[in-house]
């Protein structure tokens, strides 16, 4: 894995031996501000497989929180371990005072297997700890705007493809029932479209059709991508947009919450190839990292919602681009990423008088 070449600023690797904390923080970018990013906890089959998701999804965040418009760059951390046998006190502390002693310049959040809880008991470490439990002032679930936003990308893809909004009358096949996937699919069922769901835990799918009883379940993901469907939504790990899957999606548009769906980057052009409009992932699913930023000048969900409202004027403008330069929507979307990151991220040559 050659580490230097992957453009990051910084790679930070975290051992504490008496509380067992293993972990990676990838600082992508600081040239729009300090990078923010979650923290994911999880299992990973060995170190080098945790390096590369903390390298590919702090450049990933840097690109989303530029195209969202925010004064933030991009980092990630990734903590090795099961989080419901490895995480702790002591744990989460530790890793608090490793993201202290960065002195800001990553700022940390939730993520797969980390809660706003676990971010409460980080922050007693450390200054950067963001997206903390309403309790203690923090702006609380982010997947409730995360949600949101992939629902506002989803409307905005209809509107590029069928010329309404609306997906009344449309069938969406959700992957994954977790906090995004089922936020989604209340907004989904209010707005009158069919909904199709599957989820590697029954539990999570019975909770949102006991919500939502016309909600209809699908026993796997083959079996759901291969189901007749308008609208396909990955919203669980990444990855989900593979060769194989996307030579049979029977659909229109792809649009979820998961970070980073394309398996590869020759995927956006198999989509674009057979007439699938992918909406970017960095780009729908920047309610979230909106809603955690906004806690940092004290939260206001209906401030943070209001911003979330121009993923819809963003999405478009993607769409547009990618039809007018004959390139996918992922390419049109770095492109108009790299563009504010280089201009906007220029002016901090500009000294400013202390």
């Amino acid at each position: 894995m050659e580490i230097l070449s992957s453009g990051h600023e910084q790679v930070v690797f975290c051992q504490d031996a008496d509380s067992g904390l293993k972990a990676v923080i990838a600082v992508h970018s600081t040239a729009l501000g300090p990078a923010l990013g979650g923290t994911r906890f999880y299992p990973y089959a060995s170190e080098e497989a945790a390096v590369a998701d903390a390298l590919r999804l702090s450049k990933a965040m840097s690109y989303k929180n530029s195209l969202a418009g925010l004064d933030l760059g991009g980092g990630k951390a990734v903590i090795i371990g099961d989080p419901h046998t490895d995480k702790t006190e002591a744990l989460l502390r530790a890793y608090g005072r490793f993201v202290e002693a960065l002195g800001g310049r990553y700022l940390t959040a939730c993520d797969v297997g980390t809660y706003n809880a676990d971010l409460d008991v980080v922050a007693r470490e450390t200054r950067y700890a963001h997206g903390r439990s309403e309790a203690y002032g923090g702006c609380g679930d982010s997947s409730v705007l995360t949600a949101y936003g992939v629902f506002l990308g989803m409307q905005a893809a209809a509107q590029h493809c069928w010329g309404a909004r609306s997906l009344a009358g449309r069938t969406v096949a959700v992957a994954g029932a977790g906090k995004v996937g089922s936020h989604l699919i209340g907004h989904l069922v209010e707005d009158g479209a069919d909904v199709l769901v599957t989820d590697v835990d029954p539990t999570a799918v019975e909770r949102v059709q006991a919500r939502h009883p016309s909600v209809k379940a699908v026993p796997d993901t083959a079996t759901l991508i291969r189901t007749s469907h308008d609208v396909y939504s990955p919203n669980a790990l990444g990855g989900a947009l593979d060769p194989g899957t996307v030579a049979v999606l029977p659909s229109r548009i792809v649009c979820g919450g998961a970070n980073n769906q394309l398996a590869t980057a020759e995927v956006a052009e198999q989509l674009r190839a057979r007439g699938i409009l992918y909406a970017p992932d960095y780009l729908v699913n920047a309610g979230g990292v909106i809603q955690v930023e906004d806690e940092r000048h004290g939260f206001s969900f209906d401030r943070a919602k209001a911003r979330a409202d121009g993923i819809v004027d963003v999405a478009l403008r993607v769409f547009r681009a990618a039809d007018d330069e004959g390139v996918s929507p992922a390419a049109a979307a770095d492109r108009l990423a790299e563009e504010r990151m280089a201009t906007v991220g220029r002016l901090a040559t500009i000294r400013l008088p202390h």
